[in-house]
């Protein structure tokens, strides 16, 4: 392939896109920074237009009859070669994602990486498997066909990118579509790597393109394409709802996972050293995790022990270098990013939220914010109803059930929440009442690729994972033959 590339991490990193199997340069670039060490320039990135927008769906386009007409056994086996290089390549994209984007080396290199090569092989799997529903009525037989859509645009976040962009572009490749993925500019270099990889794999030219770009810029013009039969995006509300917007104008269906605001509650028959210990997780990769219980929810009667078990759990935490295995706190992705943070505590602390422990940055000269916890003065607060990904936690406190429930659904979100307790029928209670996409109970972030995701209220529309995003993907249709058709 041509193109110009850059050494990160001792990978040799295309800088530009990859449309219809060819590496593409754009005449103008952005600045790509490491938020380990921010005087780091990693790469100036091609910077798509309209005209790189146009070419990767005329791309898409063109190779989707021919991906679409094959079988899911014929495209699993792309799917599992792609799967197989991930494997290989493990180290080399982990250390590539680890300075873009400052994820812990260790984490990508055990976990999240390899994440990507399940994505591609399960959902090749579920493909392959489908049984479409078969019955008889009203004297004929009838059958649920999935049909592929065509072009489908995928537009990720910068928190895990790699791994988040598999989630989303296994399924479309799976159920017979061609993809064109846009990755968030502020950490755009592992996707780059993975399309090397779909080259070696041997997708047809097409079939997976990669255009880079300002999300305002190049993702506006692929998601306001009527050409586009599908989008799939993770990010904030705000850009979710400018997307849904475009995605409308042309009806097309459109999936989003917008962020969260989830509860972690603990009532006072948990184990409050194993809650203690899982809530001090929230603070991991810099509380940049959409899934992340960040308003802790505590009894009254428990919350001084809980809270000396938390500040413990919390003080063994080390902010530091991504790549020294005993940090377990990164910087945050940007200087946006970390003014947004400080900004959302600053204004906590003049409304009178009370600051328990952090709220301050690590050192002036880096991106590193103190694992922080306020509690606040009221439900109503900002710090309370809004988003802020990044490693602030808030604490309040509940008498009972009733009240740990209108605590937990109180904000406009509802992708995740965590609860901690005992006893199972509370559990089973408390599961149908809460308001979230997935509900963990005595643990976080287990996850079955087979389950349904998404979240509700301002956290997205749609669900992802499993036969559910594999039809989010196709075109269902209904076959139906009369009794008695005989076989030609």
């Amino acid at each position: 392939m041509n193109g110009q590339r850059v050494d990160v991490a001792g990978v040799a990193v295309a800088t530009g896109h990859f449309i219809n199997g060819t590496r593409v340069d754009s005449s103008h670039t952005f600045e790509d920074r490491s938020p380990l060490d921010w005087n780091l320039k990693l790469a100036d990135v091609s910077r798509g237009d309209a005209s790189d927008a146009d070419a990767a769906l005329r791309a898409a386009l063109g190779a989707f009859p021919a991906w679409a007409a094959k079988s899911a056994s014929e495209r699993a086996i792309y799917l599992h070669r792609l799967a197989d290089l991930i494997d290989a390549n493990v180290d080399r994209l982990a250390a590539v994602e680890c300075l873009d984007m400052a994820m812990l080396l260790e984490s990508l290199q055990k976990r999240v990486i390899a994440r990507g090569a399940r994505n591609f092989r399960a959902y090749a799997d579920l493909a392959v498997n489908y049984r479409a529903r078969r019955w008889n009525s009203n004297g004929t037989h009838n059958a649920v066909l999935r049909m592929p859509a065509g072009p489908t645009v995928v537009i990720t976040p910068w928190n895990a990118p790699f791994m988040l962009s598999t989630w989303k572009c296994a399924p479309a490749l799976a159920a017979g579509n061609t993809v064109i993925l846009k990755p968030a500019e502020w950490a755009p270099l592992s996707c780059s790597v993975l399309m090397d990889l779909v080259d070696e794999a041997g997708f047809p030219p097409g079939v997976f393109n990669l255009v880079q770009g300002i999300g305002e810029e190049v993702g506006a013009e692929l998601v306001a394409d009527h050409r586009v039969r599908r989008i799939s995006f993770t990010g904030s509300p705000e850009t979710g709802r400018a997307i849904g917007v475009a995605a409308a104008r042309n009806l097309t269906p459109f999936t989003a996972e917008l962020g969260g605001k989830g509860p972690f509650i603990v009532f006072a028959d948990a184990d409050l050293d194993a809650a203690a210990a899982k809530a001090a997780v929230m603070y991991d990769d810099a509380g940049q995790v959409c899934l992340a219980g960040t308003r802790l929810l505590v009894q009254g009667t428990v919350r001084d022990d809980f809270l000396a078990r938390f500040e413990a759990a919390t003080a063994a935490h080390v902010l530091g270098d991504s790549r020294d295995p005993s940090t377990t706190i990164s910087p945050l992705i940007h200087p946006q990013h970390l003014a947004r943070v400080e900004g959302f505590v600053e204004r906590a602390r003049a409304h009178g939220d009370h600051v328990v422990f952090g709220g301050e940055r690590l050192r002036a000269d880096g991106l590193w914010y103190r694992p922080t916890l306020i509690e606040p003065h009221s439900n109503d607060a900002e710090i309370v109803q809004h988003e802020v990904f990044g490693p602030v936690l808030t604490m309040q406190t509940f008498a009972d059930e009733d009240e740990a429930v209108a605590l937990a659904n109180s904000t406009a979100y509802g992708l995740s929440a965590i609860l901690y307790t005992s006893d199972q029928s509370r559990a089973e209670r408390l599961g149908e009442r809460l308001r979230a996409g997935t509900i963990w109970v005595n643990t976080f972030l287990v996850r079955d690729l087979t389950a349904p995701f998404g979240g509700t209220g301002i956290s997205g529309i749609g669900r992802e994972g499993g036969d559910y995003a594999l039809d989010f993907y196709s075109d269902l249709k209904t076959l139906q033959v009369k009794e008695g058709t005989t076989h030609g």
